[in-house]
């Protein structure tokens, strides 16, 4: 199958998308860039043992666009892009494997900025970093940021926040019943934050280690054994934090919630989601505005990072979650539809600068 025979999944909104291959190491990856309008495409790449090339072509492309809009409404002046890595790390990955792929970042001459994503973590945007400069995401040690996990759950958590407000009155978790759907990099961080705000958590996960270090180090969490289990619990917030497509057909008519803010990305399973949402009078905050805490992180990087500093624009999410809320009730639409909105128009007004020739 061709790298674009994709079964009807449409690239012609990107800009670019590169198939990268190395036999010796066993890399096959795809990076992809929907839009630089407002500078270097930034997004991380996904290790991931996907069925086929084609559904590994249809993350990217889907990842990538949902970078652009959500770089945009973090107020970075950085386009959106993504990668995937196709395989299964816990077995083909190496550190011949991750330099091959930072050459083929490289070769892109800094269109593309790349940082960790689910599959990928810091040590290995270390091991990148030694054959390309436009990788971010690093460890302390080489000047990074570290963790992109713990701004991104605290810009959950300032989104949740207002939505509290928004549905409720105030800004506040506490008295209230949260359910996480993964306890992964963001959802571990995001339940400390839940916890000291007073919230009761309910929470699942597929793997054993992070239900055994929930019990160890959250106790009052009540596990139970899966999603499903999870959506339907007396919870008055459902958050996703592990991978996409947690909003579809099966679940969104299932949930008892009268919340959705999450950490995963791509949480609609497909166009019209989000309608069902409101018909069931469930305030959807859109994933890529209340989970951007990581991009800032990361982004922040490139002018030399700042914690403070990256902290800051990170609790501006609650601000910015507040607005498209209000936008989505003044025009009768839903928050989705009022978020991308406001990024396409970001991305127009501020892009055609790049219009103005500067000699």
């Amino acid at each position: 199958m061709g790298v674009f025979d994709t079964d009807g999944t449409d690239a012609s909104g990107h800009e670019q998308v590169v198939f990268c291959q190395d036999r010796q190491t066993g890399l096959k990856a795809i990076i992809g860039i929907y839009s630089t309008a407002l500078g270097p495409a930034l997004g991380g790449t996904r290790f991931y043992p996907y069925e086929s090339e084609a559904d590994a072509l249809a993350d990217v492309l889907k990842l990538s666009q949902g970078m652009a809009y959500k770089n945009a409404l973090a107020g970075l002046d950085l386009g959106g892009g993504k990668a995937v890595i196709w395989g299964d790390p816990a077995r083909v990955k190496s550190e011949g494997l991750l330099r091959a792929y930072g050459r083929f970042v490289e070769s892109l001459h800094g269109r593309y900025y790349t940082a960790c994503d689910v599959g990928t973590y810091v040590p290995d945007m270390d091991v990148i970093a030694r054959e390309t400069r436009y990788v971010t995401g690093r460890s302390v040690e080489h000047g990074g940021a570290g963790d992109s996990s713990i701004l991104t759950a605290w810009g959950v958590f300032q989104g949740m926040r207002a939505a509290a407000e928004h549905t409720w009155g105030s800004p506040t978790l506490a008295g209230r019943t949260v359910g996480i759907a993964g306890l992964g990099k963001v959802g571990k961080y995001l339940a400390g934050h839940l916890i000291d705000d007073g919230a009761t958590l309910v929470a699942t996960d597929v793997n054993e280690t992070a239900r055994a270090w929930a019990r160890a180090t959250y106790p009052q969490i009540s596990l139970v054994a899966d999603v499903q289990e999870l959506i339907t619990s007396d919870i008055d917030v459902y958050a996703p934090c592990a991978l996409g497509g947690a909003l579809n057909d099966d679940t969104v008519p299932a949930l008892r919630a009268s919340l959705v803010v999450g950490g995963a990305n791509n949480q609609l399973a497909h166009p019209g989601i989000e309608k069902t949402l409101a018909e069931r009078g469930i305030l959807y905050a859109p994933d890529y505005v209340v989970n951007a805490g990581g991009v800032i992180q990361v982004a922040d990087e490139i002018e030399g990072f700042n914690f403070e500093r990256a902290k800051l624009r990170a609790t501006g999410i609650f601000d910015t979650t507040k607005r498209i809320l209000a936008l989505a009730d003044e025009e009768g639409v839903a928050p989705a539809v009022a978020a991308d909105r406001l990024a396409e128009q970001r991305m127009a007004e501020v892009g055609r600068l790049r219009a103005i020739y500067l000699g």
